[in-house]
Formats: C-alpha cells, structure tokens, sequence
C-alpha cells in the first residue's frame, strides 16, 4: 500500500473509531449531533494528515477521498444506529 493510500485510510479508521464510540457512549437523542461532530473532526484530522505528508501532488485528490469516505462511513454508522433505535 501506498503513503498515499495510508493517509487516506487512516481518517477511515478515524471516522469509524468515533462511529463506535458514539454507538457505544452516546444516548439516542443526541447521536446525530454527535455524529455531526464526529464528521468536522475527521475533517480536522484530513487536513492534519494531508498537510503532514508535505506533498502537494494530488492534495485535493487525497483530501476528497478521505472526507467522502468519512461522510460514507458516517452515513452507513447513522443508518445502523438509527436501526438499533427502532428495535
């Protein structure tokens, strides 16, 4: 694999790290907002990992990828954790 693809991947890791904490410790009222929080912290965290490899060439590419695999990941966490609530 790649640096490329490990800097990615590791915000994936990131987002679903907050999507199991906020399935396990958070209250069911207060998952989407947490959720939300979880979303502008994989953000903050892309940005981090992005400006710390110091390559400009494919900066956007990288930095889309990984927030759109946030936003996947969030979204299916939501989906699941919505599921469980009806249950």
């Amino acid at each position: 694999m790649s640096w490329q693809w490990r800097s990615i991947t590791t915000v994936w890791v990131v987002a679903v790290v907050f999507a199991v904490l906020i399935g396990i410790f958070s209250s069911a009222e207060h998952r989407f907002a947490w959720i939300s929080l979880a979303l502008g912290g994989s953000v903050i965290v892309t940005l981090v990992v992005q400006l710390g490899t110091r390559q400009v060439v494919g900066y956007v590419g990288r930095v889309t990828a990984s927030i759109v695999g946030s936003v996947v990941i969030l979204a299916v966490a939501t989906g699941i954790l919505s599921l469980v609530d009806l249950a």
